[in-house]
């Protein structure tokens, strides 16, 4: 019996995804399918992608340039938030699946179907992003997971979509699950499964080994408004061409390279590399331009919020009303996050050499040590007595 009749599929050209086109219609009685590339900047030539979804039985292959709106809509807003996952992954690939999501929706509402369909298997967190943020942004359409319920092995997919002319690799598959958008890529898999194995080098795209990185420092001053990045050594950029060209002066010094272990969504841990150059030196240029322009006290209280909306990005929840609280009170923080930072290159690390900001509200006066000292010490006396007063009673009555 047929789940649905006419369906969008989420379709990146690989074996799981065009294999649930004919098996959508061939187990599931789907009628038409409809496939949906995105283009995130994943690097792919997406013709041949497109082509090949109308060669497995799609009646309709799309292709969506959402550079643009992942840059502007998804990346600058986790950047705003410094968003990093169990404090180190900075949700590189996560990001992307919110708006997949909202593609899906929007080309199932234009084209009437009745459902929408992804290739997730039934282990990782995509599933998970996908699921919830389809329901959230349209309850009613059905989301079918085929990959999550065949039940074949590799070598068996592989044959079912030979039997309806779905081409096999070619050459003999990598052992490693790579994932790439603009933003970075994710590895994951074959060898990498042992956490003692050292990643080998060829799996790194973006990112020089550090023995092959330049031999002389190079500077960057990057320019934020309000928080968003939005020029590099004072020239104005887009974002695309912000983070595409920060992410190749990072990745040739070696700085961008994440090895860690990884809690996912579904209750099991995994072994993760990422590379994510411009995300990872964009978050701590920005978290040090709002240690200059930030209270104590937001500052302080913002972290609580980061490390939240960290785990709603990661949780697949980026469509919910808590997700849309916390976007208002991090926008509130970053009116006066205007400035700029300046980051050193070299061998593998990326450090802020410096920083200003018209909003600054560092006072050197009071900061400094020489005669232009105008903080009152004098008052340090009264306040230390105050504040220490609860903890000198407690001493005394605990104490003797």
């Amino acid at each position: 019996m047929g789940r649905a009749n006419k369906v969008v599929l989420a379709y990146s050209g690989g074996v799981d995804t065009s294999v649930c086109i004919p098996y959508l219609m061939h187990e599931w009685g789907v009628k038409e399918v409809i496939t949906l590339a995105a283009d995130l900047g994943q690097g792919d030539e997406l013709g041949p992608i497109q082509a090949k979804a109308l060669r497995c039985g799609a009646v309709e292959s799309l292709v969506i340039d959402g550079k643009a709106e992942f840059v502007q809509d998804y990346a600058f807003r986790a950047i705003q938030a410094n968003a990093l996952y169990e404090n180190r992954y900075p949700l590189s690939t996560a990001l992307a699946r919110p708006l997949i999501a909202k593609m899906l929706v929007e080309a199932a509402e234009k084209y009437g179907a009745d459902a929408v369909a992804h290739g997730c298997t039934g282990k990782g967190n995509d599933q998970v992003r996908f699921d919830v943020g389809i329901m959230a942004l349209n309850p009613h359409l059905k989301v079918l997971a085929p990959a999550r319920e065949w039940g074949m092995s590799r070598e068996q997919t592989i044959a079912y979509g030979e039997r309806f002319g779905v081409e096999s690799p070619v050459k003999k598959s990598s052992p490693f699950s790579i994932d790439r958008n603009l933003l970075g890529r994710s590895i994951e898999a074959g060898p990498l499964e042992d956490p003692m194995t050292e990643p080998p080098e060829e799996i790194y795209l973006l990112t020089k080994a550090v023995a092959d990185t330049p031999d002389e420092p190079e500077y960057v001053a990057i320019d934020f408004e309000k928080g968003i990045p939005v020029a590099l050594n004072g020239q104005g950029l887009d974002g695309v061409t912000l983070i595409t060209q920060l992410n190749e002066i990072a990745g040739k010094h070696g700085v961008g390279r994440l090895d860690m272990i990884e809690n996912r969504v579904v209750g099991i841990k995994s072994r993760e590399i990422y590379e994510a150059p411009a995300l990872l030196v964009l978050v701590d240029a920005h978290r040090d331009l709002e240690s200059l322009t930030l209270t104590a006290d937001v500052s302080h209280y913002k972290r609580n919020v980061e490390e939240t909306y960290s785990h709603l990005i990661y949780q697949g929840l980026w469509y919910s009303p808590l997700k849309e609280a916390l976007d208002a009170f991090i926008l509130k923080t970053q009116e006066r996050v205007t400035g700029q930072v300046r980051v050193k290159f070299f061998k593998g690390n990326a450090t802020i050499v410096g920083r200003q900001s018209p909003y600054s509200i560092y006072d050197a006066d009071l900061a400094t040590y020489g005669m232009e000292d105008q903080f009152d010490h004098k008052a340090a006396e009264g306040f230390i007595y105050i504040w220490g007063l609860p903890t000198k009673v407690w001493a005394q009555k605990t104490r003797g």
